[in-house]
């Protein structure tokens, strides 16, 4: 494997079922693929420290990293009705996280920067005490009492009743509402020092790979339960359903204008540093 790209993504079931064909030389002229699975807050710190060639990451990282990569304009997770959820012991509205503490899977998120837009717009004086979790802990933190809420992402959205818990607030809805664009969730980012002819049979690549997933998708179905960690195969499908769909294909215009949008308003709330005015432009 030693002329093969170094890449990280998650073991959730839309990056397994996006990479499926070309992790397994499926897809025709694809570079050969060194595959590292790690969840997105790691994936996030190696791109920080320019580890891999090519890395599924948080949008929100990509202030940090766009001198050393480039964005790629497929291959990511972006969409409507998918966004992070705030959860609670019991039912409540969004002022009730005045001065509370509140569980969040990493800083350097998308997740979290939309729940910070979210609290800034709708928890007067803001939340209290913000605790960084590994996402599968947040919720039983939540349901024992050892925090307010719970900021959660994946899977969550599908399996947050079985804790007793209730949803507060959605960060994908309020993000809608008040932009009218997709969340923007993952992206595919590569080193740029790869090269442009390079960056581009990487897009084709990983276009190629959702295409055949989608056209076939039973063959990466032992792929995706292996590395599911024990997910209900129909909360797998779910998960596929929701967060692959056309922006994974093409960010396209509606898909730029959401990562630009989320990055601006951060900066703007101080949360990540400016981007540069070129820092999204592929090649």
């Amino acid at each position: 494997m030693s002329d093969a790209l170094k890449i990280a993504y998650s073991p959730c079931p839309n990056d397994t079922f996006v990479f499926h064909a070309w992790a397994h030389g499926k897809v025709p002229g694809a570079p050969a693929l060194d595959v590292t699975f790690a969840d997105i807050d790691v994936t996030n710190g190696m791109a920080e420290r320019g580890e891999f060639d090519v890395l599924k990451v948080s949008y929100a990282v990509l202030p940090w990293v766009l001198e050393e990569y480039a964005l790629l304009p497929c291959g990511g997770a972006l969409g409507r009705g998918c966004g992070p959820l705030v959860l609670t012991r019991e039912p409540g509205e969004a002022k009730d996280l005045a001065g509370k503490t509140v569980a969040v899977p990493s800083e350097r998120s998308t997740a979290y920067l939309l729940f910070r837009l979210w609290a800034a717009d709708q928890v007067p004086g803001g939340v209290g005490e913000v605790q960084v979790l590994p996402f599968d802990e947040i919720m039983p933190a939540v349901r024992d009492g050892r925090v307010d809420a719970g900021l959660v992402i994946h899977e969550a959205r599908f399996t947050y009743r079985n804790y007793g818990l209730s949803r507060l607030a959605d960060m994908g809805e309020h993000w809608e509402d008040t932009t009218g664009l997709p969340i923007p969730l993952g992206a595919i980012i590569a080193k740029r020092s790869l090269g442009a002819e390079r960056l581009r049979e990487l897009a084709a690549a990983a276009r190629e790979s959702v295409r055949m997933a989608w056209d076939d998708t039973e063959a990466s179905r032992a792929y995706v339960l292996e590395h599911a960690q024990e997910m209900d195969p129909a909360v797998a499908d779910q998960h596929i359903g929701l967060y692959v769909n056309e922006f994974t294909a093409d960010l396209g215009e509606n898909g730029y204008a959401a990562v630009r949008g989320l990055l601006t308003r951060a900066a703007a709330e101080g949360l990540v540093p400016p981007l540069g005015r070129d820092a999204l432009n592929f090649g």
